[in-house]
């Protein structure tokens, strides 16, 4: 056996679990703003308040708009998911082996960033609808109300998180599912996975907080959260003579925050 093999095995392994992460890792971190190479334990991101336009005098001076801006720190945290995979192992089932151990930390490590952008838009805690009801039209309306009344852009960059339960009870309303509605083109029935409806893209996850029978989901636009990486996705693969084992070692350092609450509608659903 060559002695440059277990270097080719672990930059295979350092691969697969980059392109697991990439690929079916985080569900939402592409729908906030993210920043990434952060140096030190923390970073900010930068809050800009509303500007007023005004009227001037001929020849007068242009009045100034005195825009707020407000630094909102965003915490790191390093974040780990090892595994053994064990040599004889990888002389009986190489491939198979080494791919369910890449996509296990892949996917461990997407829950947590998932989990940590669900933490920061939890911290919005909008009180104005409550969890007596499922996902109805009548919810759904009201909450788009208060996007609008917050002035949230109307740009394409709007997301709504749900249950798989909501998902279902958005499946029977038929503004969300007729093609009489939505088009063709915007049927749900294609795929599971997300929709694009009232200029949002709605998309089911399982990870969202549950409390009793509420399950809470969230509407809210990409500015209004922020999400931060001091080290992306990381693999170390180190050998143990003593176990006859690889440790495989996933390995981050993210954090998220809310940036701007009005940027954000909880969307509180009864769940039996």
């Amino acid at each position: 056996m060559a002695p440059s093999i277990d270097q080719a095995f672990i930059k295979q392994f350092e691969r697969e679990v980059h392109e697991s992460y990439q690929r079916m890792g985080s569900k939402l971190r592409v729908t906030v703003r993210t920043k990434g190479n952060v140096k030190g334990s923390s970073t900010t991101f930068q809050k800009v308040g509303k500007g007023v336009a005004t009227t001037k005098a001929r020849h007068g001076m242009v009045p100034v708009m005195s825009i707020s801006h407000e630094s909102i720190e965003c915490t790191l945290a390093d974040y780990y998911a090892g595994d053994w995979v064990d040599k004889l192992d990888e002389l009986k089932v190489n491939i198979d082996e080494r791919q369910i151990t890449a996509n296990a930390g892949a996917y461990a490590l997407g829950r947590k960033t998932d989990e940590l952008i669900i933490e920061a838009l939890s911290a919005a805690d909008t009180a104005a609808l409550d969890g007596t009801t499922g996902l109805t039209s009548t919810k759904v309306l009201t909450a788009l109300e208060l996007l609008g009344a917050n002035d949230v852009p109307d740009d394409g960059q709007r997301y709504a998180i749900v249950g798989w339960k909501q998902w279902t009870e958005l499946l029977g309303l038929k503004e969300f599912a007729s093609a009489d509605y939505v088009g063709p083109e915007e049927l749900p029935w294609r795929g599971t996975q997300a929709k694009r409806w009232l200029g949002t893209l709605w998309m089911p996850h399982s990870g969202l907080p549950l409390s009793g029978t509420v399950r809470t989901g969230f509407w809210y636009h990409k500015t209004a959260v922020g999400h931060a990486s001091g080290a992306d996705v990381q693999s170390d693969v180190t050998w143990h003579g003593d176990r006859a084992a690889h440790f495989v070692n996933n390995m981050m350092s993210q954090g998220a925050c809310l940036i701007e609450k009005a940027g954000v509608v909880t969307l509180p659903c009864l769940e039996t």
